[in-house]
């Protein structure tokens, strides 16, 4: 598949969600919704292999670019610290729900939009399931130590970038040896240098809740995903909690050969099949 700067959204349209411009995209699919969420400095692009793919044509896709990030509006100044953080893209997605009847849609966040979802799932209880990978379920208020939760942070929550630092930032997001998309670049770019400054604040300021309470008591159908060559989050911390998880679909993560951090761009036809699988054991 060759590169595109502009993926293949089927529709894209603009919300205005108490006072913050959102963008949500939309593929051509009108089986059941699976609702997208992005990572820290990047959009709804990093899910264009899926959206042309097998899953964008079987199933109704909802990406949501965060507020700061994408086609979405920076946020306003007097709002910046709630706004950039896990409980206010939290909200954004409820709100999103909330606009579109996605009520009962399957939730899948990827790295910081794990954590979004995680932080939004108590109020997405008619929710059909919920995935998360690159996302390691955090304690909060945070501990000293996070016990091989994560492998390395580097830049995420530096305000201001060179293009080398962004360069270096999204190269973690890849297996090792493997280029970064240019899109992955001019979405960590064009993202607000204020969205990753306060979110890094925000963990400090902002209550955020217990995920790793979250998905011991979650109680619709959870899966964890994990690329093998993950350079960011730390599988021994998943598999170590996977155990008090009781609605982990079959109880263990699911390590995806060949891929790292991005595994829905490096492996798309596996996560795909891996979303289309899980959607079918949550109607079960």
């Amino acid at each position: 598949m060759t590169e595109a700067t502009t993926p293949s959204f089927a529709h894209t349209r603009f919300l205005d969600l108490d006072g913050q411009r959102i963008a949500v995209h939309e593929s051509t699919g009108t089986g059941p919704a699976v609702v997208l969420v992005h990572g820290n400095s990047s959009s709804s692009r990093v899910w264009q292999r899926n959206f042309e793919g097998a899953l964008g044509r079987t199933h109704r896709l909802v990406a949501i670019d965060l507020p700061g990030h994408g086609q979405s509006a920076d946020a306003a100044p007097e709002v910046r610290a709630t706004a950039y953080s896990v409980p206010g893209y939290a909200q954004v997605i409820r709100d999103v729900v909330a606009e579109l009847g996605l009520e009962r849609a399957m939730f899948v966040g990827w790295s910081l939009g794990g954590h979004a979802v995680l932080e939004a799932s108590p109020e997405l209880s008619q929710a059909a399931g919920f995935v998360i990978f690159g996302t390691p379920p955090l304690p909060f208020p945070l501990p000293a130590s996070l016990d091989g939760a994560f492998l390395k942070l580097g830049l995420g929550f530096a305000p201001d970038w060179t293009e080398a630092q962004a360069l270096e930032y999204t190269g973690d997001f890849m297996a090792p040896g493997v280029a970064v998309p240019p899109s992955f670049l001019e979405d960590a770019l064009r993202t607000d240098p204020q969205a990753r400054g306060m979110l890094g604040a925000s963990l400090a300021t902002v209550g955020a809740r217990d995920e790793i309470e979250i998905v011991r008591q979650i109680a619709r159908p959870l899966t964890i995903l994990h690329g093998a060559q993950e350079q960011i989050v730390g599988l021994q911390y998943l598999e170590s909690l996977a155990p008090s998880m009781p609605t982990l679909w079959q109880g263990r993560v699911k390590v995806v050969e060949n891929a790292g951090h991005a595994l829905q761009w490096e492996q798309a036809e596996a996560f795909d099949r891996l979303i289309a699988d899980f959607a079918r054991h949550c109607k079960a």
